[in-house]
C-alpha cells in the first residue's frame, strides 16, 4: 500500500482551502497549487482566518494553528507535487479544464502517485481515461466545509486498483474523515437525493402549492434539519443547485431536470426571499411531498448499487446533518406511508419508477434492518469493523448480537488466524449506547439491560480465551464499553490516535463489563480505581508503559504491524510487570486506606497536595454511590 507523507491539492478556492487545512490540521504535509501566486496567497489568508477562528474559540492552540501552517506548503510550481503519495484537485467544475490538469500531472507526477478527482457532477472514469494510470485514479468528493464537514465520498471507478482504493480509505481515516464507498454514478449518493430536495421545494413554489415560509418550516420538521432547501441555496448559492440539476437531469431524467423558476432565480442574481407566514394547513402535503421525493431517490441508488443502505443513512446524517437518514425516516414513519408517498410521486413523474427494493420491503411490510457490524478476511485475518461512526460506533442491542454474530463467523472459519477489532471512522468505541439504557429505564426493562450486560461479558470472555489470537486495533477514541472490548482482546494495537477510558461514575454507574477487573490484573487496582474514579483519559503510550497496549505504530502502518503481532507467538497478557514511575505515587494514593480517605473527601497525609487536589476535584464531580460500588471491585 502507498505510503502516505506528502499531499497535493491542486486548487487554492474555498474547497481547495479547506480541504488542505484540513489535511494539514490532521499532521500530513501538504503541498497546495494553483496557476497564480494571488490565487495561493488568498488561500493561505483563507485558511489562517479559519484557524485564527479556532485560536480565538478556544478550539485550537496557537502553537497547534503554528504547527498547521507550517505543514503547508503554497506553490504555483507544479513540479512541487511530482513526488507526492496522492493529489487531490480541487478546480472549478469545467471537464475540459480538470482534463487538461489530469494530463498535465499525469506526465509531471512519478508512477507511485495517486490522482483524485474532487468533482461532484462529472464521472471520475472519464478524468481517469485521460491518464495512463487510472488503476492509481479514484474520487474523493468533499463537503462544504471540507475542515469541518466529516463525510468523504470515495468512488472508486471500474478500473480503479483495490490498492488504490485501500490507500484512499486510508487517506480518509489519516485526516479525520468518514469515508463511505460510492459508485460512479451520477450525482454519487448525497447529491444524488439531494439535490432533487432542492429542486423539488422549487417545484412546489411554482405550482403554487404553499409560499416559501410554508416550504421551509415543512422541510425542517420533516428531515429535522436547522435549514429549508432555500435558506440553505441562499447559503451554499443558487448556481450551483442549478448546475448539480442540470447535470443530474441530463444523465437521469426530466424528474430530476431543474424547474424553470430556479433557473430564473439564478439569472436574477438574487436570494429567495424567505419572509412569510407559515400556512399550517399545508404543511402535511409539503411534508408528504418532500418525503415521497428524498425518499424515494433514495431508494432508487440503493437498488441501482450506488451505496448500501447504512452509507446512504450516514451520507445524510454525517455530510447534511439530517437527525436519521433516509431509511431511518422510512422506518420511522412506516413502510406503508413510505410506499404511498413515492408512489405518489411515481405517479406525477412519469420517468420516475417506484424503486424495486421498496416494493419488495412493502410486501414483506417490516422496517429495513441494518449492518452495524462488518466482517472481512484477507489473508487469514478476520477484520471486524463496528460500523457506526456518526453514533462513535456506540454498542447497543444490536451491534453487540451483531459483532457477536461476526465473531462465531470467524471463530469458525479454519481459514482464520486472527481476528482484528477495528472501528469505522475517528472513534475505537465510544462506549455503549446510552439512549438504550435510558429508554429501557424509562419502559421499566431493567432485566433488558441485565440480559444485555450478561451477554456482553460471554461474548468478551470467548474473545478473551479465543484458541485464535484476538487484536483491538486502537486507532482513535474508546471510552467505557469500547475500552472494555479491547481489554477483552489478547492483544492491543493502538496508534498514537489511541485513547482509552472510563467516564462511567460521571453519570452514576461503573463499568459493567469487566474492565475495570482486567485493567486491575494488567496495571493494578490502584490505579484500576484511579482511572475510574476521575475518569481519566489514558493516552496510548502511556498504556503501552502500563503494558496495556502491546504495541505502537504509525496509522499508516497498521498493516505491517499487526501482520508482525499475528506472527508472534501467543503470550499471557497479564504476566507481571513493572509499575512505571510516573504511575507511583498516583498508584499509592488510591492503595488501601488511602482509597477510603479519598472516597470520604480526605486527602491522604503521605500523598503530595498537587495529586489529591485534582484526584478530589475529578471525583467531586462524579456520582457518589457510583464511586462507592465500583470501589468495592
Amino acid at each position: 500500500m502507498t505510503q502516505l507523507t506528502k499531499i497535493g491539492v491542486i486548487g487554492a478556492g474555498n474547497m481547495g482551502s479547506g480541504i488542505v487545512q484540513k489535511i494539514a490540521q490532521e499532521g500530513l504535509s501538504v503541498v497546495m497549487v494553483d496557476t497564480q501566486d494571488d490565487f495561493v496567497q488568498r488561500g493561505l489568508s483563507n485558511i489562517k482566518t479559519l484557524l485564527q477562528a479556532g485560536v480565538d474559540r478556544k478550539i485550537l492552540s496557537a502553537r497547534q494553528m503554528e504547527d498547521t501552517l507550517s505543514r503547508i506548503t503554497g506553490t504555483v510550481d507544479y513540479n512541487l507535487v511530482a513526488d507526492a503519495d496522492l493529489i487531490v484537485e480541487a478546480v472549478f467544475e469545467d471537464k475540459a479544464v480538470k482534463s487538461a490538469l489530469f494530463q498535465k500531472l499525469d506526465v509531471i507526477c512519478q508512477e507511485h502517485t495517486i490522482l483524485a478527482t474532487n468533482t461532484s457532477s462529472f464521472y471520475v472514469r472519464e478524468f481517469a481515461e485521460k491518464t495512463k494510470r487510472p488503476d492509481r485514479f479514484v474520487g474523493l468528493h468533499y463537503f462544504y466545509h471540507p475542515a469541518k464537514n466529516r463525510l468523504l465520498e470515495v468512488i472508486p471507478h471500474d478500473g480503479t486498483g483495490q490498492e488504490t482504493i485501500e490507500t484512499a480509505l486510508l487517506f480518509a481515516k489519516l485526516h479525520g474523515k468518514t469515508a463511505i464507498i460510492v459508485k460512479d454514478a451520477p450525482g454519487f449518493a448525497v447529491n444524488r437525493f439531494f439535490v432533487p430536495f432542492l429542486n423539488e421545494a422549487t417545484r412546489m413554489l411554482e405550482e403554487n402549492m404553499a409560499n416559501i415560509a410554508t416550504i421551509e418550516a415543512a422541510a425542517k420538521n420533516a428531515f429535522k434539519i436547522g435549514m429549508g432547501a432555500f435558506e440553505l441555496m441562499n447559503v451554499t448559492g443558487i448556481p450551483i443547485a442549478v448546475h448539480s440539476a442540470d447535470t443530474l437531469g441530463r444523465e437521469l431524467g426530466p424528474f430530476y431536470a431543474t424547474s424553470g423558476i430556479l433557473r430564473n432565480q439564478m439569472e436574477k442574481k438574487e436570494n429567495w426571499d424567505l419572509s412569510g407566514p407559515v400556512d399550517e394547513t399545508k404543511m402535511e402535503a409539503v411534508e408528504d411531498r418532500f418525503l415521497g421525493v428524498c425518499l424515494g431517490v433514495a431508494a432508487a441508488l440503493v437498488d441501482e448499487g450506488v451505496a448500501s443502505i447504512e452509507d446512504t443513512d450516514r451520507s445524510a446524517k454525517i455530510g447534511l446533518r439530517w437527525a436519521k437518514g433516509p431509511f431511518e425516516i422510512m422506518n420511522r414513519i412506516g413502510i406503508g406511508k413510505t410506499y404511498r408517498v413515492v408512489e405518489a410521486i411515481s405517479q406525477k413523474y412519469p420517468d420516475f419508477k417506484i424503486p424495486g427494493i421498496l416494493i419488495r420491503q412493502n410486501r414483506l411490510g417490516r422496517p429495513f434492518e441494518f449492518s452495524c457490524v462488518d466482517l472481512m478476511t484477507r489473508d487469514h485475518v478476520a477484520y471486524i469493523t463496528i460500523n457506526r461512526p456518526e453514533a462513535m460506533n456506540a454498542l447497543n442491542e444490536t451491534v453487540m448480537e451483531q459483532l457477536e454474530k461476526r465473531f462465531s463467523e470467524a471463530e469458525n472459519d479454519p481459514g482464520v488466524d486472527a481476528v482484528v477489532f477495528q472501528g469505522a471512522g475517528k472513534a475505537f468505541v465510544a462506549g455503549a449506547d446510552i439512549r438504550y439504557f435510558v429508554d429501557k429505564i424509562k419502559s421499566d426493562r431493567i432485566s433488558d439491560i441485565e440480559a444485555f450486560t450478561r451477554k456482553g461479558h460471554e461474548l468478551f470472555l470467548r474473545i478473551e480465551n479465543s484458541q485464535k489470537q484476538t487484536i483491538a486495533l486502537l486507532d482513535g477514541l474508546s471510552l467505557g464499553g469500547g475500552s472494555e472490548l479491547a481489554l477483552a482482546c489478547q492483544k492491543i494495537l493502538a496508534t498514537p490516535a489511541g485513547v482509552m477510558g472510563f467516564p462511567e461514575t460521571g453519570i452514576g454507574i461503573f463499568p459493567g463489563l469487566g474492565g475495570m477487573l482486567r485493567f486491575a490484573k494488567l496495571a493494578g487496582a490502584p490505579l484500576a480505581k484511579y482511572f475510574t474514579f476521575t475518569g481519566t483519559l489514558l493516552g496510548a503510550e502511556d498504556a503501552h508503559a502500563l503494558g496495556i497496549v502491546s504495541k505502537l505504530s504509525p496509522a499508516s502502518d497498521v498493516t505491517s504491524a499487526l501482520a508482525a503481532m499475528i506472527a508472534e507467538e501467543k503470550y499471557d497478557k497479564y504476566h507481571k510487570r513493572e509499575l512505571p514511575a510516573k504511575f507511583r505515587e498516583i498508584a499509592e494514593a488510591f492503595e488501601n486506606d488511602n482509597s477510603e480517605k479519598l472516597l470520604s473527601g480526605q486527602a491522604p497525609a503521605e500523598i503530595s497536595a498537587d495529586i489529591t487536589g485534582r484526584v478530589l476535584k475529578s471525583m467531586g464531580y462524579k456520582a457518589p454511590l457510583a464511586l462507592r460500588t465500583a470501589g468495592k471491585i
